[in-house]
């Protein structure tokens, strides 16, 4: 956890709590506290994750004891930090007026004896209704309750503006509507209820709902997903997600997150990223988090749902497999390898890494596997099953995209180019990155992918359009298909999920999926 949480956790006595002091103007706003406090238990790591929830909880208080302040006309707030739509604003205002109402019936009888209403002044309010009003003549008007809604931060709509318009005419309505109670009250009917559409359908502020803590959606989201086996990835590539989406809004609350702060968020991102990568990572990676959050009365409504980025159809000008001429460059490349020779000990290459390089490609070849699988093979995932060789692809080892373990047949050219004595040669253990049991296995795994990846884009021997890892799953389905494999067999083969219902019935035998494998033709090397 960044050092800057740790400054709200308080240890006393081994017991945690999350803690957050009131700044000394606040303090008459909560009870004259100086400082706020939430239990964590005497867990360490449980009460670390459970900080970040609570944190924004007690910001939450501060923020309403703000708020308070500025009503009371002690304190200035950032323009826009608490906004509401204009029609939450006219809400407030109504209310406000009606309350005002209520009080001085309450504390002076002239009041309500009197029963005068301004004639005058309600033909101008219709007219600012109505977009008959000048600007200067709705500043006159209301001109004064809208600076004291900016002053408060709900609003930071500037004079003369559209944004001002249309919230001076939504005032407009608002102190119409409170009139006609008036009107009511003083004839002893106290029952009336605003008619206006604008008001009558508009959500209240949500300003007394407790926040809810992004960073805690998301963190419980994963655990759930990997209660039943799943969202192993999702930490690591939607981390970094969320952490943007959060500094871009300033604040850390899912109940105040607007669909016009992931439009501002999405265009934002697109001038730096590609449109693929925002629609199928960023924006997909909220939609998911924030409908689960729905799904579990954690919120509402998922302000994400509509918000999507539309991707340029990719135009693609040859396959996305190697050719067999390419395939066959590709894999004599990785068998004649040899490492630079380097004097300092310091500079040689990693015996794993060369390993990678001599066999990664030729596993991907023969197998179909993704790169960061067959880099993260470990010694004991290669065994004999009767006569038959066999590599497990295996979460234990690190991460399979499909959840489950999968065992795949060696294929006999694999077997004559000595894997089998490779494997046996090498200690426990992973076979293509250190074993450090400090690091993490996804890590050592996707590092040499990716340095495998490199080597040979150096090389040269990879054709533009072509994945140098990717591209070997193409082909292995191509070649599959072309030796008249089943593609059920293939996907079983491959790590796919099956197309159809029918396609999760019955099993794909290790017999079935050498007979396959042993279909798949030589390469001249």
């Amino acid at each position: 956890m960044p050092r800057k949480a740790h400054q709200y956790l308080l240890d006393r006595d081994g017991r945690f709590f999350a803690r957050l002091v009131v700044p000394k103007g606040l303090r008459p706003f909560l009870e004259g506290k100086t400082e706020l406090r939430t239990a964590l238990g005497a867990d360490r790591r449980e009460a670390i994750r459970r900080l970040h929830g609570a944190v924004a909880l007690l910001q939450h208080k501060i923020a309403l004891a703000e708020r308070r302040s500025a009503e009371a006309g002690r304190r200035e707030v950032t323009l826009g930090r608490y906004p509401l739509a204009p029609a939450q604003i006219a809400l407030r205002n109504y209310h406000e007026r009606l309350s005002f109402d209520e009080d001085m019936r309450n504390g002076n009888p002239l009041y309500a004896r009197s029963g005068y209403v301004d004639e005058h002044y309600v033909e101008r309010l219709r007219a600012g209704i109505a977009g008959a009003a000048d600007d200067t003549e709705l500043a006159l008007l209301i001109g004064d309750r809208i600076e004291r809604f900016r002053r408060l931060g709900n609003t930071s709509a500037e004079f003369g503006t559209d944004s001002w318009r249309e919230l001076a005419r939504a005032m407009c309505v608002s102190d119409y509507e409170s009139l006609s109670r008036v009107v009511e009250r003083n004839e002893g009917d106290f029952t009336g209820a605003p008619t206006h559409p604008l008001l009558a359908q508009a959500v209240p502020p949500p300003d007394e709902k407790p926040p809810v803590s992004i960073k805690t959606l998301v963190t419980d989201y994963i655990a759930a997903k990997q209660i039943v086996g799943k969202g192993a990835e999702a930490d690591r590539r939607w981390g970094p997600v969320f952490t943007n989406l959060r500094k871009a809004i300033g604040h850390d609350d899912a109940q105040r997150l607007t669909k016009q702060n992931l439009l501002t968020w999405r265009d934002e991102l697109l001038k730096t990223l590609s449109p693929k990568t925002v629609a199928d990572v960023y924006l997909a990676a909220v939609r998911t988090v924030l409908s689960w959050a729905v799904a579990n009365d954690r919120l509402e409504v998922n302000v994400a749902d509509q918000v999507r980025q539309e991707v340029p159809r990719r135009n693609l000008d040859r396959e996305q497999g190697f050719t067999l001429a390419e395939a066959t460059a590709v894999l004599k490349a990785s068998r004649a390898y040899e490492p630079a020779e380097r004097e300092n000990p310091v500079n040689r290459e990693a015996p794993q890494t060369t390993a990678a390089k001599r066999w990664a490609p030729v596993l991907c070849a023969f197998t179909g596997a993704r790169i960061a699988e067959i880099t993260q093979l470990r010694k004991q995932d290669i065994r004999k099953e009767g006569e038959i060789s066999v590599m497990r692809i295996t979460p234990a080892a690190g991460t399979v995209k499909a959840g489950g373990y999968r065992d795949v047949p060696l294929h006999p050219q694999v077997l004559e180019l000595g894997f089998l004595d490779f494997v046996n040669a090498s200690p426990e253990g992973p076979l293509f990155y250190p074993d450090r049991q400090d690091k993490d296995a996804i890590v050592g795994a996707r590092t040499v992918a990716g340095r495998v990846s490199q080597w040979l884009q150096k090389l040269e021997v990879v054709p533009t359009g072509v994945s140098p890892n990717h591209g070997w799953r193409h082909r292995f389905k191509t070649v599959g298909r072309e030796e008249g494999i089943s593609d059920r067999v293939i996907d079983a083969i491959q790590g796919h999920a099956g197309r159809t219902a029918g396609d999760n019935y019955g099993d794909v035998t290790l017999k079935t999926k050498q007979e396959a494998i042993q279909r798949y033709p030589r390469y001249d090397l």
